[in-house]
C-alpha cells in the first residue's frame, strides 16, 4: 500500500531490456525536467510512473506485467504509463491491466513528455499508437538525465533491416534509421563539456550505421571525427553485428587511448547450419577470423558475446559446434539466452522445438564456459595496473565500483573517490566471483 500521498510534478521511470531502451529513458527524463518535472528519489512520491517496456522474450513480456501489477497495487494513486517494445506489439493486452492511465507505442514515445501533459490524467487504458513508417528520422535528444548512472549512452541509430528469423525487433522498432553526424558529435562535446568521462555509444543496430543513406557518414567516419573532440575521457562501443563489424574500428581503438578496449559482438551461434536458419548473413569462421583479428591488434581486450540456445532444429552436433567456437576463441564472457518463441517471425513457425529440460541443459554448459573463460581473462591481469571509471550504485553492475575500460567489474574496498572519475587500479585479487583492486 502506498505510504504517502504522491506529487503530481514527481515522476519514476522502471526501464526493462536493452541499453537502446535505457537512451530512450534518459530522453525522457529530460523531456520531462523542461516541463518542470523532477524524478523521485522515492517512488511512492512520484505521482507518474512510467514503465519502459522490452519484448524480446515471453520473459520479459512476464515481468513487465508482474512489475504493472506490482507498482498498481503498491501505488494505487500514482498515473502509470506505458511504453516500449511490449506497448508497441501487443497494446491492447496492456491497456486491459487495472491501474493502466495510457498505453503509448514506439513512435509517440519520442513525444512521451507532450502526451502526459496534453491527456487527462483521469484516462484509463487509452492507447496512443502511430504506426511505424520507412521515412522517420532517428532523433537525438539530450541524454544528460541519466538516472543517477555515471556513463550516459548516445543512441544514434534505431531499427533495424536485418530481419533475423527469431528476432521480433524490427517489427516493433522498425525500419533502420541514423541519426545525423553532426548531431551526434553536437551531444558527445555536450557530454564532454558537462563533466562525463565515458560516453556510450549504442543503437538497435549500431553497426548499419549511416548505411541506408547516401553521402552519410558511416560508424567509422563518425568514430574517427568523435575521437578528435577534446577533453574526451572515454568512448566506448554497445553491441555490433559482426556483419557490420568494420575492422577499422579495432584499428582505430588500438590507435586512440580514449577508446574502451571492450567490444560486445553477438554470435548467436557457432553453427552455419543454424546460422542459415536464423538468416544470420556470416559463418563461424568469419566470426573466429573477426575475434582474432581484433585481439592481435588489441591483446588485453574484453570480448563479449550472446549466444541463443535452443534455435528450432539446433541439434546436439549443433550445440557442441558453438561450445567449440566458444571455447576456442578469445572470448571473454557470453550472454546466453535460451530460444524464445515470438509470434510474427519465421522461426515461430519453424518444426523442431527443442524441450526446456534440454534447453536449461544447454544453457547452464554455456554459462560454465563462460565463468570459465571469463575467470581465466581476469587472472591475466593480477598484478597489473589498468585504466577504469569509478561508479554509481545506480550502474546494476552489483558489488562493482569501478568499471576497467577492457570489462572487468572491480571491488575496491574502502573506495572514497566519487563516481565518475577516470583512475588507474591495480588488480590485486582474482576470485571466481569478485575482482578484487586498489585506486593508485
Amino acid at each position: 500500500m502506498s505510504c504517502g500521498k504522491p506529487e503530481k510534478n514527481k515522476f519514476s521511470i522502471l526501464t526493462f531490456g536493452c541499453r537502446c531502451n535505457q537512451a530512450d529513458s534518459a530522453a525522457m527524463r529530460e523531456g520531462l525536467r523542461r516541463r518542470s518535472m523532477s524524478e523521485s528519489a522515492n517512488r511512492r512520491d512520484a505521482g507518474l510512473i512510467i514503465v519502459n517496456t522490452c519484448t524480446v522474450t515471453q520473459r520479459s513480456d512476464q515481468q513487465a506485467r508482474q512489475a504493472i501489477r506490482r507498482l498498481h497495487r503498491e501505488y494505487p494513486d500514482a498515473r502509470i504509463i506505458v511504453t516500449g517494445c511490449y506497448a508497441e506489439r501487443d497494446p491492447e493486452v496492456l491497456a486491459a491491466m487495472p491501474g493502466i492511465s495510457l498505453v503509448v507505442g514506439n513512435v509517440d514515445k519520442e513525444r512521451l513528455p507532450a502526451i502526459i501533459e496534453s491527456e487527462s490524467p483521469d484516462s484509463q487504458g487509452k492507447i496512443i499508437h502511430t504506426p511505424l513508417a520507412e521515412s522517420r528520422d532517428c532523433l537525438l535528444p539530450p541524454m544528460s538525465q541519466t538516472g543517477g548512472k555515471t556513463r550516459p549512452l548516445v543512441k544514434l541509430q534505431d531499427g533495424c533491416d536485418a530481419h533475423c528469423s527469431y528476432c521480433i525487433v524490427p517489427k516493433v522498432r522498425g525500419p533502420g534509421r541514423s541519426a545525423r553526424a553532426e548531431d551526434v558529435l553536437a551531444e558527445v562535446r555536450s557530454l564532454v563539456g558537462g563533466g562525463f568521462q565515458e560516453i556510450v555509444l549504442t543503437g538497435v543496430h549500431l553497426g548499419a550505421f549511416g548505411l541506408k543513406l547516401k553521402d552519410h557518414a558511416r560508424l567509422t567516419d563518425l568514430l574517427s571525427r568523435i575521437v578528435q573532440i577534446p577533453q574526451l575521457g572515454r568512448i566506448r562501443l554497445s553491441s555490433i553485428e559482426p556483419m557490420h563489424f568494420d575492422r577499422t574500428i579495432a584499428d582505430l581503438a588500438a590507435n586512440n587511448p580514449v577508446f574502451a578496449r571492450h567490444f560486445h559482438i553477438p554470435l548467436q551461434s557457432g553453427s552455419d547450419r543454424i546460422l542459415r536458419l536464423m538468416r544470420r548473413p556470416y559463418t563461424a569462421a568469419r566470426f573466429r577470423d573477426l575475434l582474432r583479428y581484433i585481439q592481435a591488434r588489441l591483446p588485453d581486450a574484453g570480448l563479449g558475446t550472446d549466444v541463443l540456445v535452443g534455435f528450432p532444429g539446433e541439434t546436439e552436433e549443433d550445440f557442441a559446434e558453438t561450445c567449440e567456437l566458444i571455447e576456442d576463441s578469445p572470448l571473454t564472457y557470453v550472454h546466453v539466452f535460451p530460444y524464445s518463441p515470438r509470434e510474427g517471425t519465421v522461426a515461430f513457425s519453424m518444426p523442431g522445438r527443442i524441450s526446456s529440460q534440454v534447453m536449461k541443459r544447454r544453457v547452464n554448459t554455456l554459462l560454465e564456459i563462460s565463468r570459465r573463460k571469463n575467470l581465466s581473462f581476469r587472472r591475466r591481469f593480477v598484478g597489473r595496473v589498468l585504466p577504469a571509471i569509478t561508479l554509481s550504485h545506480e550502474e546494476e553492475l552489483g558489488s562493482s565500483l569501478v568499471l576497467t575500460g577492457n570489462y572487468i567489474h572491480a571491488r575496491v574496498p574502502s573506495l572514497s573517490v566519487p563516481p565518475n572519475r577516470l583512475v588507474d587500479i591495480h588488480i590485486k585479487d582474482v576470485r571466481p566471483e569478485t575482482t578484487y583492486a586498489e585506486i593508485l
